[in-house]
């Protein structure tokens, strides 16, 4: 019993050394890529790649999702959550919320009178989690620690309810980079604070880069539902930089601490402009790099609410934001829409739904 006990610890050991190998592989290729400059795109090969998750997942009975408030012993996830279709991630409960509520009216659900929206992961007192139908709405706080702890949990979520390819969206709110506030950002490649298309794990004391990256096809979806003649605002594709920190590690001037003055933020906004990058948050890498090694299509669709080019500090009014911060989910719901009702949202004669907003 023991030799063989063993000998299944020696394989898992060996399966993951080769995983790590593999994605050390594709990382050294994604760092040679940048660096050599090339204009093109990343190479198909390496967009998109589906890797096994922790192969001791299935020693855990139960499994405990702790910051969700969840655990596979209580709880039927093939049940409650098995007709999923899509995740969506924001910062905030509130958020969520009235996104949880937007989609059901988005997508043609209709709850009585007497079922009120439940907030299913409140007693975890950490993130909020809504389901409307096929829609699960999720809270993930500020950067990337936070968003990677939910989104393991999320990931483990659907695999225990035998999810039928759940596509996963962050929305958010983003500092533009000379492109005007209120302009709907759809990310091509997030980048680090060093400028790669990473996400750094330190694991033992080592560092380990996971490929950020995030589903290209999915991307060029979403940019053809925009219509920015008809929506008032424009939807662009570009790369994000991914900070640590809201201050510094964006070039503000208007943290506790500073150490370069406004010339050089300029020249490194100057920089990165002419990278492509035309936004900046903090929570891409992470959430590009978890879903990419889930082998889950994702996105990201931030708003601009400031132009980093022209301030640091955010002064618009209330309303403004309130309207800006709708844009993603109208994007969002429109998506929904396409796949849920095989909807043509640019062709309505096509569209075979009968709630969903603009259609006959």
């Amino acid at each position: 019993m023991g030799d063989k006990c063993e000998a299944n610890m020696h394989k898992n050991v060996c399966d993951l050394k080769a995983m790590v190998n593999a994605q050390n592989k594709r990382i050294d290729e994604l760092i040679r890529f940048i660096k050599e400059g090339s204009k093109t795109d990343i190479p198909q090969e390496m967009t998109w790649c589906t890797c096994n998750l922790n192969p001791y997942l299935e020693c855990l009975n139960p499994d405990i999702l702790y910051h969700l408030n969840l655990d596979t012993k209580t709880t039927d996830f093939p049940k409650v959550f098995g007709d999923v279709r899509f995740v969506c991630l924001g910062g905030t409960g509130a958020r969520m919320e009235k996104f949880a509520n937007f989609i059901i009216s988005e997508i043609g659900l209709k709850l009585s009178m007497a079922v009120e929206l439940r907030n299913i992961s409140a007693d975890g007192h950490r993130y909020a989690l809504f389901k409307v139908g096929p829609v699960l709405c999720a809270s993930h706080g500020i950067g990337g620690p936070s968003i990677s702890i939910v989104l393991h949990e999320l990931i483990k979520l659907v695999h225990h309810a035998k999810c039928q390819d759940p596509i996963f969206f962050r929305m958010g709110t983003c500092g533009g980079i000379g492109v005007e506030p209120g302009t709907l950002v759809i990310t091509s490649q997030p980048l680090d604070g060093q400028l790669r298309p990473v996400y750094e794990v330190v694991v033992h004391t080592q560092p380990q880069l996971r490929p950020a990256l995030l589903d290209q096809a999915l991307a060029k979806e979403l940019i053809a539902l925009s219509n920015p003649c008809e929506d008032g605002y424009d939807t662009i594709l570009g790369k994000t930089l991914c900070a640590n920190d809201f201050y510094e590690g964006q070039s503000r001037l208007d943290g506790a601490f500073c150490g370069y003055n406004p010339q050089k933020k300029m020249c490194f906004l100057q920089q990165i402009s002419q990278m492509g990058v035309v936004n900046m948050e903090m929570e891409s890498t992470a959430f590009a790099a978890l879903t990419n090694q889930a082998g889950i299509r994702a996105a990201v669709i931030c708003v601009a609410i400031i132009n980093r080019m022209e301030g640091d500090q955010i002064n618009s009014p209330e309303c403004v934001l309130k309207d800006f911060d709708q844009r993603a989910q109208i994007l969002i719901a429109r998506y929904m829409r396409k796949v849920l009702f095989k909807c043509d949202e640019n062709n309505v004669e096509t569209c075979h739904c009968d709630d969903a907003p603009g259609c006959p």
